[in-house]
């Protein structure tokens, strides 16, 4: 997810750009929720989530997701759910996200 949201603010500079600072450095960052921002995909992701309620709660879910989280145990039916909320074909977050990449 991390890498997805990376791949939508890079599409923001275009080629031989010098892309901005502040952009940049708010790219240095693990925080999902941070990184959408950056992407500039709040209000895409505002309009999405109200109209489709299980994409809301799998993005809800993968919000949770931090850097901290990758190091803990986490069991079988959590992993498979997160797993789910990123890559469900018809309300998975992978896929929305993949349009604006």
């Amino acid at each position: 997810m991390e890498c997805a949201l990376k791949a939508c603010i890079a599409k923001q500079t275009r080629r031989f750009d010098f892309p901005d600072k502040k952009t940049t450095n708010a790219s240095y960052t693990h925080d999902l929720g941070s990184l959408a921002n950056t992407a500039k995909l709040d209000a895409a992701l505002l309009q999405r989530s109200s109209q489709d309620q299980l994409f809301r709660k799998n993005w809800d879910l993968v919000i949770r997701w931090s850097e901290e989280s990758r190091y803990r145990l986490t069991d079988k039916s959590d992993c498979s759910a997160f797993m789910d909320a990123i890559m469900e074909e018809q309300h998975g977050v992978l896929p929305w996200l993949k349009l604006a990449w």
